[in-house]
């Protein structure tokens, strides 16, 4: 019988192993890692192919490239779901799909927050992310991963982190769209109000509201041509 297993490639076998020194060294989202010249040393083979591997790496959003400072570890790196790099093209419908999706989700979340025992002190720091300009900091604080996060289920925290990760293009077109700073900012200081007074139907509303305030905007968006 022949063996239809199919080895394992270099580069594959490469990221395995340069995730296997990120786990090792206890790295997180936006510490430094090793150059590629460094781990092309470490592992004796070329510098082209160890840049191979990092860019496989780079698709998942499990480590990113800072051009002129170098790689760090990408904020996915803890994730089970990871991003298709190979998905088509977004459409204005795809970023309602997941506008819709977030309904489903995100007011229960908000609820759920508003009864645990959790610090909220990551979660307030996320209120001003709001404020910052899209293309901004890779890794601010994300207000709706940090409300996930106060329901002290790291499950949860996983899925919103994962969901907004996965269709991070379609994310990214909804901050183009929805660029009211100052109204996404006191929308989000209501909603983080409501869960650190633990009022869970405030909490779960304003999200609502929050959620179809954005859609709203996207619908009424001239939805511009992508790739």
């Amino acid at each position: 019988m022949t063996n239809s297993t199919v080895a394992p490639s270099l580069s594959d076998r490469l990221t395995e192993a340069i995730l296997g020194i990120i786990r090792d060294a206890d790295l997180g989202p936006g510490d430094a890692i090793p150059s590629a010249r460094e781990l092309a040393k470490r592992f004796e083979i070329t510098t082209p192919t160890i840049r191979e591997a990092l860019r496989k790496l780079e698709a998942t959003g499990a480590v990113e490239f800072r051009h002129g400072s170098g790689t760090y570890v990408g904020p996915t790196i803890n994730n089970v779901v990871l991003a298709n790099p190979h998905r088509p093209p977004i459409t204005k419908e795809s970023v309602l799909q997941l506008i819709g999706a977030r309904l489903l989700l995100e007011p229960a979340v908000a609820a759920q927050a508003a009864t645990a025992s959790q610090s909220l002190e990551k979660l307030e720091a996320a209120v001003t992310n709001a404020l910052t300009p899209p293309g901004g900091p890779a890794f601010a604080l994300n207000f709706h991963v940090e409300l996930a996060a106060a329901t002290g289920n790291p499950v949860v925290e996983e899925l919103i982190g994962s969901l907004l990760k996965v269709r991070v293009r379609e994310q990214q077109q909804i901050r183009q769209l929805y660029d009211n700073r100052k109204r996404d900012y006191e929308e989000h200081r209501a909603i983080f109000e409501a869960v650190k007074s633990g009022d869970a139907v405030a909490a779960e509303q304003l999200t609502r509201e929050h959620l179809d305030h954005i859609r709203t905007a996207i619908e009424a968006a001239a939805f511009p041509e992508l790739p």
